[in-house]
């Protein structure tokens, strides 16, 4: 049996609490770019500091935002227990971009598979299944087209994302707009065409920079 990592001295856990916050906040307003020269300064710690609590950038980004991907899991389930099958998808989607608007951080994270941890690509599988049920309560109870598919979706969650990331300084609720425009657009969308599959979804987040 391994033995449990002995834990941190007070010190040492205050200046991880320290660069969490300080890396949270930046991250936030900046996005995931951030360097660990920018954290470290604005913590006012050196860089041994932070490479010694996150030795890998995805060790990180997993301490900052594993309990926001959590609560976006949580959403998810919520939204399959709504009786009205459009109101718990459309709840789902508006709650999770609310999140994504209070730090570009997340946002990136969840919009761009490149950047994905473990952490993140394990959120992926565990939200797909999710979403495909909710679209696919939608579409039995005709309030979506037939043909809508979980892709459709996560070409909302990218357009509206790329909108909130583009007019965040300027316009930070425009995306609720273009939200309400997409949506719009699905649900009266002619989807009788070929159908993207699985793989399109990939794709949509690979490509995202």
């Amino acid at each position: 049996m391994t033995e449990a990592a002995p834990p941190l001295r007070r010190d040492a856990e205050r200046n991880r609490q320290l660069l969490l916050r300080t890396a949270y906040d930046l991250m936030a307003s900046q996005g995931l770019n951030v360097s660990y020269e920018d954290i470290a300064r604005a913590a006012g710690t050196g860089m041994g500091t932070i490479y010694r609590r996150f030795p890998q950038r995805q060790d990180l980004l997993d301490a900052l935002f594993s309990e926001h991907i959590d609560t976006v899991i949580g959403l998810a389930e919520q939204a399959s227990r709504y009786d009205d099958p459009w109101a718990g998808l459309t709840w789902f989607i508006e709650r999770q971009l609310e999140i994504e608007a209070q730090s570009r951080g997340l946002g990136e994270l969840l919009r761009s598979r490149n950047q994905a941890t473990a952490l993140v690509q394990h959120a992926h599988e565990r939200m797909t299944p999710l979403v495909a049920g909710l679209v696919d309560r939608a579409v039995r109870a005709g309030q979506l087209p037939d043909g809508a598919t979980p892709a459709d979706f996560a070409a909302v969650h990218v357009m509206v994302g790329s909108v909130m990331d583009a007019s965040r300084a300027h316009a930070p609720r425009l995306w609720r707009r273009a939200l309400r425009i997409a949506l719009a657009g699905v649900r009266h969308a002619d989807l009788s065409g070929d159908q993207p599959d699985e793989a399109v979804i990939d794709h949509l987040y690979n490509d995202q920079t």
